[in-house]
């Protein structure tokens, strides 16, 4: 596991973006895995810049996210079709037909699961996947007691996510309790993933994630067995982890530019 320990949010954001379009240029038709929340709207931001600046294409490439509500149609404003048409699709150059979510809005969510996971195993899998940190652990909407070797299925979402994610809706009431999720063993198989957290409030779990031991308690502490993840935090995010010199000795810190 690489760990990159950022001065400022800005520049560990520049740095995921940046993986992100040294993939593409290395290899236009990869497979992304995207991802939603508020840490993804600033690199989408940054990717769309970038498109707009240097031309970077993501005309070859193709992406599925990682997760979608249940019982949200992809028109409706909260669900993750929407925020990804919203963020990031419709201002760079996917082709259509060549960025996928699951249906939230499926007759049958569990048939609906499968066939993604079939889609996804069909593209190949995924070339480069990029996630979030939960503040409990939690990747896609793989919650704490999620099977460390689960493929895309149907996940209840604990109080704490429900909660979070309030603040998208019109009421706590209207957040969905069931979601479809690429699993862990789909995350798995990925050929290189990278995370992005910020914050204190992550830095315990970020420090559980990389230097706790492997458990379904911390789903995310998984990814200490991929053999190519790269972790991105700014300093508060990377404040509790009790080999942060190790890291930093390994991959010198990145200070924020003179102003």
């Amino acid at each position: 596991m690489k760990v990159l320990i950022h001065q400022t949010r800005e520049t560990a954001t520049e740095c995921v973006a940046g993986l992100i379009v040294d993939r593409i240029a290395r290899d236009p038709d990869v497979v992304l895995g995207l991802a939603t929340g508020g840490t993804m709207e600033a690199v989408y931001d940054d990717l769309i810049a970038r498109y707009r600046a240097t031309g970077v294409s993501f005309a070859q490439a193709q992406s599925f996210n990682l997760d979608e509500y249940i019982g949200l149609t992809p028109d409706h404003p909260c669900s993750y079709w929407a925020y990804m048409r919203e963020k990031f699709f419709h201002h760079v150059d996917f082709m259509p037909g060549r960025t996928h979510l699951p249906r939230g809005d499926a007759a049958d969510p569990v048939v609906e699961a499968a066939r993604y996971e079939a889609a996804i195993v069909a593209a190949g899998d995924i070339g480069l996947q990029l996630l979030g940190l939960g503040a409990n652990g939690h990747i896609g909407f793989n919650e704490p007691t999620s099977s460390l070797s689960s493929l895309t299925r149907i996940k209840t979402l604990t109080q704490s996510t429900r909660d979070a994610n309030a603040r998208y809706f019109t009421s706590d009431d209207d957040v969905p309790r069931l979601a479809i999720t690429m699993g862990i063993g789909t995350i798995m198989r990925a050929q290189d993933i990278v995370l992005l957290a910020f914050g204190a409030n992550k830095s315990r779990i970020v420090a559980q994630m990389i230097e706790g031991p492997v458990s379904a308690a911390c789903p995310a502490s998984i990814l200490q067995m991929h053999r190519n993840v790269t972790v991105v935090l700014d300093e508060e995010a990377a404040s509790a982890l009790a080999l942060r010199d190790y890291y930093e000795l390994v991959h010198p810190r990145v200070a924020a530019p003179a102003s």
